[in-house]
């Protein structure tokens, strides 16, 4: 007994979309991608894709809606990309770019270099914002994060690095008596 899902994904016309066993090869006007499912059947008809479970247990239902949603954001990615944008804050923290690298001023001894994983755009329109883009949702997400931890946000004073509109619960510091 096979379970449809109620909504089919939809393909743009940019994108094309091949679909070989269980991988899924996507490419689009931002880049390519490819990723390999397992437990459930995907089918192409004509430009919507439908993901099958082969049973309602909660296993399969839940890799369903996994499945249909990273499926969704491969052909969301490689036709119009995501974006990661964070904000620096503090006195005399920097972001600047260089070539293909990173390199940010946030109060340490030395400057800190990062370097720029294959597949991901990084600008800085202002020495306290950068932009991280990408075709791949996860891997945009995870270059942010690894740029936000060099250097967290502190709750006394706010400094460090933050996503864009992210609220950073402050403490009381200590009072004179």
């Amino acid at each position: 007994m096979s379970r449809v899902g109620k909504k089919p994904i939809i393909i743009p016309e940019s994108v094309e979309v091949q679909i070989e066993g269980s991988t899924v090869r996507v490419k689009g006007p931002k880049g390519e991608l490819s990723k390999t499912f397992c437990a459930l059947t995907i089918k192409k008809e004509e430009d919507k894709i439908l993901v099958e479970r082969p049973s309602d247990n909660r296993l399969h239902k839940s890799l369903h809606g996994l499945t249909r949603t990273l499926i969704a954001n491969m052909i969301t990615g490689v036709s119009s990309g995501f974006e990661k944008i964070l904000e620096i804050e503090g006195v005399g923290y920097r972001a600047i770019r260089k070539g293909d690298h990173l390199e940010l001023q946030v109060g340490f001894s030395h400057p800190v270099i990062f370097h720029r994983p294959e597949g991901i755009q990084i600008e800085v329109p202002h020495p306290t914002r950068i932009v991280v883009k990408g075709a791949d949702k996860e891997m945009v997400g995870e270059v942010a994060a690894q740029i936000r931890a060099i250097r967290k946000p502190e709750p006394y004073k706010g400094k460090g690095i933050r996503y864009l509109g992210e609220h950073v619960r402050r403490k009381v510091g200590k009072t004179a008596k």
